[in-house]
């Protein structure tokens, strides 16, 4: 894969990655009014990860969509919220970056490794 192709991936897979931030967060809080807030964030979550799957398998990787594929995709979410909690943790008790701080860090650290495992795993699909 060239650079540029890959340079180019990783763009559309950050505005993907906005895109859904929005959109669950807009999910979340409409739903929130209608539903108990936890149920609404497991809603909003999960439609996060359906999202998420179609975009970056149709429209940045450009891989086939599959039962298998969706079913197993959020193991990448699993496999990023743990390197995320753990990077959060080194950061704000070891690093002494802020707490307010800390999570931006964590997005800027995890996005390329996200990058990386959410490719290598669709391609694999």
């Amino acid at each position: 894969m060239s650079r540029q192709r890959s340079s180019t991936d990783l763009l559309k897979f950050v505005i993907g990655g906005g895109i859904n931030t929005a959109f669950t967060y807009g999910l979340y809080f409409g739903l929130q009014v209608v539903m108990p807030y936890q149920v609404a964030y497991a809603l909003a979550f999960a439609t996060g990860i359906v999202f998420s799957y179609w975009f970056n398998a149709t429209i940045v990787f450009k891989t086939p969509v599959s039962w298998k594929g969706f079913f197993s995709f959020p193991l990448v979410y699993l496999v990023q919220y743990l390197l995320s909690a753990v990077l959060l943790s080194v950061f704000v008790e070891r690093m002494g970056i802020p707490q307010s701080v800390a999570p931006l860090v964590v997005i800027i650290v995890t996005i390329p490794i996200t990058f990386v495992l959410t490719r290598w795993f669709l391609r694999r699909t």
